[in-house]
């Protein structure tokens, strides 16, 4: 056996040890060692391999994959400029906290620098976006090799699962391979066993458990018991436990703190995979309000308000409502008014704003407001002061008002309109579904018209907010969503979206397909710049900002041999979402006509929420 195929064998066995069970791969040469490592695996039964023409649609696809299942998926390449298109996908993975293993081949050291053709640097190539990077070495036959490359294997996938005390997150491996790439026979015989540990365990374990995979944020929320008003002897209860539930629980972990209640207090989730039900919890026992944007999966119970988007937009609501107290989980920031409501505007900023961590030395702070940050958060309300909150009433009574008020106009005419989309899309999902939403116009849709609903996933790239992979993340998200046992899965994306990531539309007859149905709002352009500023100026508008495209998606699903669909009108939703495999619906829309619907949204919700 040489030592390209001995290393790409022992690697391949390592990380099936761990745990992988997924594999992406954009073909190439110099990678023929790990592609056919990773194919002798996918044929045992051990991985699902995937392969990609485009490296970037395979690194996107990966990193829908990892942020589905929860768990490090290998994305493999050649040398070359190949590398550098994994990296988008590597800086969404950093943000968000997806796992990712990149193995990226390399010529040797010898051929670097010499004009070697497919040769660049890629030492480091993806700077600080990675968990760790190891330039693995060229593989040589000498003894102690074997327990080198499975102990190298072992600390990349604890590294990227977030099992080595950090944050999960992608790792970089780069790794120099000599000729010849293939088997051959007529090699040296090994001078020591490749085999690894007995029962096919892996080299090295980690002390910690699975769930370390999730950034470990929001880890405990609950109550603290009050004997005589706000002192006395006490101890924290777990989340959802009133002082009246039984004796008091163990203290929480390290990194707790100890929040005096106000009733003006607000619970905003971000962005983000995190255990959000301590933090609904915490919203009913303090009688706040819970603002959730749709991919923190957390809008869900009886504090979540579904248009608290249009509430803040709102000056006299705004002004009148501003909280003394916000908890913020995730990444928050999707809107300006949720912005401004952790800036503290209009007026000056919250007396304390606590942000739940989302890993080791990370937390987001988009509005530099956060005057604490905790692993956890144990509340301090009297019994006297508990019961009903009038400050509460006032936001649900706001929210349903404003809710009325958009649903009113969305259901006034048989027209297909982005915003009704969003709306209708959300509530048709079965229970067990999965929704990837575009990071553009299409969740900030969904923010303002999603009803608080059980049962359904929302995901999205909002690490990074790019427009890039969405096609590939939602198919690699749908693939691990259903081989987990999932149900329907279905995409919003806008037509930029759709074209942005087409070649991950372009799938091989014997790739892993999912039950996926791309919903496509296509405005023939950028339609989120038809509510920004930048529309004032009409002149270079269309050609800088709108770029009207005249794209047939017709067409293009033909050519990718997808079925598709046209939306005609919204009553048409629940039979075109009845289907079986991966599809397109598209449903047309006009951006002028959108940017007055919204612009008229905002003038009814705000009038309808007024004081």
């Amino acid at each position: 056996m040489n030592p390209s195929t001995a290393f790409a064998t022992v690697l391949a066995d390592e990380l099936v040890r761990c745990g992988l069970r997924e594999a992406v791969l954009a073909p190439g040469s110099r990678s023929a060692p790990l592609a056919l490592a990773l194919f002798d695996r996918a044929q045992a039964g051990d991985v699902r391999l995937h392969v990609r023409i485009d490296e970037r649609s395979a690194a996107f696809t990966a990193l829908g994959l990892a942020k589905a299942s929860r768990r490090p998926v290998a994305l493999v390449c050649t040398s070359g400029t190949a590398a550098a298109h994994f990296h988008a996908a590597v800086i969404e993975a950093d943000e968000s906290g997806v796992p990712l293993l990149l193995l990226t081949a390399d010529r040797p050291p010898e051929l670097r620098g010499t004009g070697a053709n497919q040769t660049i640097d890629q030492l480091k190539l993806y700077g600080t976006a990675v968990r760790w990077f190891c330039e693995t070495g060229v593989p040589e036959a000498e003894p102690g090799m074997a327990g080198y490359w499975r102990s190298l294997a072992c600390r990349a996938w604890a590294a990227a699962a977030g099992l080595a005390g950090g944050w999960s997150g992608p790792v970089h491996l780069n790794i120099p391979l000599r000729d010849p790439l293939v088997p051959d026979a007529a090699g040296p015989s090994w001078p020591e066993p490749l085999d690894g540990r007995p029962g096919g365990a892996p080299w090295t374990t980690f002390a910690v458990p699975p769930s370390a995979t999730v950034p470990p944020s929001a880890t405990w929320v609950g109550h603290r018991r009050s004997q005589d008003g706000m002192g006395g002897p006490s101890m924290p209860l777990p989340a959802g436990k009133s002082d009246m539930d039984g004796p008091p629980m163990s203290p929480p972990a390290a990194g707790s703190l100890e929040l005096d209640w106000a009733e003006r207090g607000v619970v905003v989730c971000g962005d983000g995979d995190y255990d959000t039900e301590p933090l609904l919890e915490l919203a009913v026992a303090a009688g706040w309000p819970v603002l959730a944007e749709p991919s923190s999966n957390a809008r869900r119970g009886p504090n979540a308000l579904s248009a608290y988007g249009y509430l803040l937009g709102a000056p006299g609501f705004a002004q009148q409502h501003r909280p003394d107290i916000i908890v913020s989980a995730g990444r928050p920031g999707l809107s300006r008014g949720q912005l401004a409501l952790l800036r503290g505007a209009p007026g000056p900023s919250p007396r304390r704003h606590v942000v739940l961590a989302q890993g080791p030395g990370r937390w987001a702070d988009p509005a530099r407001t956060a005057t604490d940050v905790a692993a956890a958060i144990t509340l301090r309300r009297p019994a006297a002061q508990r019961g009903g909150s009038a400050w509460l009433t006032a936001w649900q009574q706001a929210d349903a008002a404003a809710r009325q008020a958009a649903d009113k106009i969305l259901d006034s005419g048989d027209a297909v309109t982005e915003p009704r989309l969003a709306r209708d899309l959300a509530a048709a999902l079965p229970g067990g579904a999965l929704l990837w939403v575009g990071s553009s116009q299409p969740v900030r849709d969904l923010d303002v018209h999603m009803a608080p609903r059980d049962g359904v996933r929302v995901l999205a790239s909002r690490g990074a907010s790019g427009i890039d992979g969405l096609v590939s993340s939602a198919i690699g998200a749908a693939l691990a969503h259903q081989a987990a046992g999932g149900g329907a899965a279905a995409a919003l994306l806008g037509d930029l979206a759709l074209l942005h990531d087409a070649p991950g539309l372009m799938l091989g007859p014997s790739e892993p397909r999912p039950d996926l149905c791309l919903v496509v709002a296509n405005n023939d352009g950028g339609g989120i710049f038809s509510d920004l500023e930048q529309a004032a100026f009409t002149g270079p508008f269309e050609r800088v900002f709108g770029t009207p495209h005249g794209a047939d998606i017709a067409r293009l699903a033909a050519a990718a041999g997808i079925p598709y669909t046209r939306l005609e009108a919204p009553a048409e939703l629940p039979a075109v979402l009845d289907g079986r495999g991966l599809r397109i619906v598209e449903a047309r829309t006009d951006r002028a006509a959108a940017a007055s619907l919204r612009a008229a949204l905002r003038a009814a919700c705000a009038a309808a929420a007024a004081p």
